[in-house]
């Protein structure tokens, strides 16, 4: 069976089984050249195990994975060329500098050394890290770290490239700059496959979301139409002074989380919500500062469709709209 030719990765019925453990079962999925593609799923639903069966890193129990219609274990050094890999945690050689380091990958993919010199220069001045280069990385921060390792997947000029969790953990800074740096790669043509945590991120970056729950795929759409698949189910955010507690506020009803010094209160019946809440400041003595209606946003459909209620969703610190990670 020949892949379509518009087509960058593709993954057909992969698998991976560890003894009686499925990491990932049955997986069909194709993304498509120049597309950004996010896959969404909570801790161990199969993201990491997908991205390196994808990447030829780890191979599959059954089925295949297709990089331009070639089938990655069959031929991974030709694949490997066609693709930057940027893991979880940062593969870098700590004990060089940023300039060696990039110089390093480009010879380990015979890019030629007039035209690595010309492209190390170029991504590190696009990372904000030239005036470091000759710094070690072992003195470099974690976001500068990651910067570093993206650039390294890039240093070949790479029609593919896939990212696990690029952003996880960094400032905001270093967030902002890799961020910006897809957009521009993803504009240019460059095919993008990212998983991450942060759900604004996918929605915000992504032209399709993949959401895996415990090794199977169980939504693939744009992100708007997937808001559309939850129909009524909304939300309320309310600010009120002073803050009560979440036992206080459970007394109307839904699951009740809060997000800095507001709370979102996920309800079927928002007018019926809004009134008990109402009541229970004149009774509570509250003040209520604002307080307004949402409609289903990406993490709903991610709840959803995981099985996780909004609560679980707090306690896995996945990011609310506010784009932050929340620490308890």
């Amino acid at each position: 069976m020949r892949s379509d030719v518009n087509v960058a990765i593709e993954a057909r019925n992969l698998t991976k089984r560890y003894g009686k453990f499925t990491a990932v079962n049955g997986l069909n999925l194709k993304v498509f050249k120049g597309e950004f593609f996010g896959l969404l799923g909570p801790n161990g639903a199969g993201k990491t195990t997908t991205v390196r069966m994808l990447t030829g890193l780890l191979t599959p129990t059954e089925g295949e994975a297709l990089i331009m219609g070639v089938n990655i274990m069959e031929r991974p050094l030709d694949v490997k060329r066609l693709m930057g890999v940027v893991p979880e945690v940062s593969n870098i050689y700590v004990e060089m500098t940023a300039w060696e380091n990039l110089l390093f990958i480009a010879e380990l993919y015979d890019v030629p050394r007039d035209a690595a010199v010309e492209r190390a220069k170029e991504l590190l001045e696009v990372f904000g890290l030239y005036e470091r280069r000759h710094d070690k990385a072992a003195t470099f921060s974690k976001g500068m770290r990651r910067r570093l390792a993206i650039a390294a997947a890039l240093i070949h000029n790479p029609e593919i490239i896939f990212l696990d969790e690029p952003t996880s953990g960094l400032d905001v800074q270093s967030t902002r700059i890799i961020r910006n740096v897809l957009r521009k790669l993803n504009k240019e043509g460059v095919t993008i496959f990212m998983t991450t945590h942060f759900i604004d991120e996918a929605d915000n970056l992504c032209g399709r979301v993949g959401i895996i729950n415990r090794g199977h795929l169980v939504a693939l759409d744009k992100p708007e139409r997937l808001k559309q698949t939850i129909g009524g189910e909304l939300s309320i955010e309310v600010s009120i002074s002073p803050i009560p507690s979440l036992e206080d506020l459970k007394v109307v009803g839904g699951d009740v989380v809060r997000s800095g010094d507001k709370f979102r209160i996920y309800t079927r019946d928002p007018s019926a919500t809004l009134s008990k809440l109402t009541g229970l400041a004149d009774l509570k003595g509250w003040k209520i500062i604002s307080v307004r209606t949402l409609t289903p946003s990406l993490e709903d459909v991610f709840v959803k469709l995981t099985g996780l209620t909004a609560v679980d969703v707090e306690r896995l610190e996945l990011v609310r709209p506010s784009g932050r990670r929340r620490r308890r």
